[in-house]
């Protein structure tokens, strides 16, 4: 029963929360993303972290969208649980700084104390970058709790056992080619009507979805929710990414990879254009079964992909359904977006995409 359930009211609770919900405005979003870009800029330590990075030395992992939650049947993050704390793991003895990028903890349908008592393993594994002081928590719109509860401090202390500040962005600074780099870094809910500040959102979430979710097992989460919202996402991002003096920007929130602008489905496209101009017909085939796959997933493509420049990137999530995580790296000269899978029991570490820095001065 509760299967057929789940298959029935899933979409039509999400097109519900959709419609009811008012949408992102291009405006609004630009705006938001500016003033916080240049406060950190202006004011940093205040709202935002401003981070001197040496291109050539430096490592940081970014990480979003762990939506902790209480270990029940609506904890998303519990199947991708072994992977986060085996990279945590290696990034650490690595010397990478860890940068999470909001949404670590899932507090729109669980109050903090659950929280903090079922993710002990999560938080140790965390403290060890704070304690080394390679750590950086960046809220979101499901832990904006703490930027806003008077209590969050006193929480904090409890779990790190340390001050933890908590920021809205990060921007880090480098030098490449003797030409300033900046990346911007945001969890990328600024302006979203479902997200910021929107009251039928609040009030959907805490006393219908989130119940419905525990019963149902659903999970709202997976990159499949809300495709719309995610096209948006991503070409206000880039539009705003792209325009004269402003940096490159990553962001988290819509649990969908981003690489150099450009989503999964997107580069295949691409890479299927370049097949038939060298009439690879193996590689065609290939690209086209993959495509087709992907588009059962995600179907949206932009328009203009074939002339976007590399000015956005999204880490994707740490709570995939079937227990991978991605992020993002930057290290060695280079940007990456990684995954983090079991293979024969292990976890293991994949390359999807890189590029160098430099490649970004365009």
């Amino acid at each position: 029963m509760r299967r057929f359930l789940q298959s029935v009211f899933t979409k039509p609770v999400a097109r519900l929360a959709d419609r009811f919900s008012s949408r992102p405005d291009l405006q609004r979003v630009h705006e938001a993303l500016t003033k916080l870009y240049a406060n950190t800029l202006e004011h940093p330590g205040k709202k935002g972290l401003l981070l001197p990075m040496n291109a050539a030395t430096d490592r940081f992992i970014i990480f979003s969208d762990q939506h902790k939650g209480a270990k029940n049947g609506s904890d998303d993050f519990m199947m991708a649980e072994p992977n986060y704390l085996a990279a945590l793991d290696h990034y650490y003895l690595a010397g990478f700084h860890f940068i999470s990028l909001g949404d670590s903890e899932e507090l729109w349908e669980n109050t903090v104390w659950p929280v903090k008592s079922k993710n002990k393993r999560t938080t140790e594994a965390e403290k060890k970058f704070l304690t080394e002081k390679r750590f950086a928590k960046v809220y979101g719109n499901h832990d904006v709790f703490w930027n806003n509860d008077p209590f969050a401090p006193l929480h904090l202390l409890s779990m790190y056992k340390e001050t933890v500040k908590i920021y809205e962005g990060i921007v880090l600074q480098t030098t490449i080619n003797n030409t300033k780099l900046d990346i911007f870094l945001t969890h990328g809910h600024q302006g979203d009507g479902q997200s910021d500040g929107n009251v039928f959102s609040a009030w959907f979430v805490s006393r219908i979805w989130a119940p419905l979710q525990s019963y149902l097992n659903l999970n709202p989460n997976t990159p499949a929710t809300n495709n719309a919202l995610k096209s948006v996402h991503n070409r206000f991002m880039y539009e705003w990414s792209k325009q004269d003096k402003n940096p490159v920007l990553i962001t988290g929130h819509t649990h969908q990879p981003v690489f150099a602008s450009l989503t999964h489905l997107e580069r295949l496209y691409k890479q299927l254009i370049h097949a038939r101009e060298k009439a690879d017909e193996a590689t065609i085939e290939k690209l086209n079964k993959e495509i087709r796959f992907r588009q059962e997933e995600y179907d949206y493509v932009n328009k203009n992909y074939i002339k976007m420049k590399p000015f956005y990137f999204n880490t994707g999530c740490c709570c995939y359904s079937d227990g991978d995580i991605t992020g993002i790296e930057i290290a060695d000269s280079m940007i990456r977006l990684i995954k983090w899978k079991k293979k024969d029991n292990n976890s293991i570490r994949e390359i999807l995409e890189e590029m160098k820095l430099s490649d970004l001065l365009i």
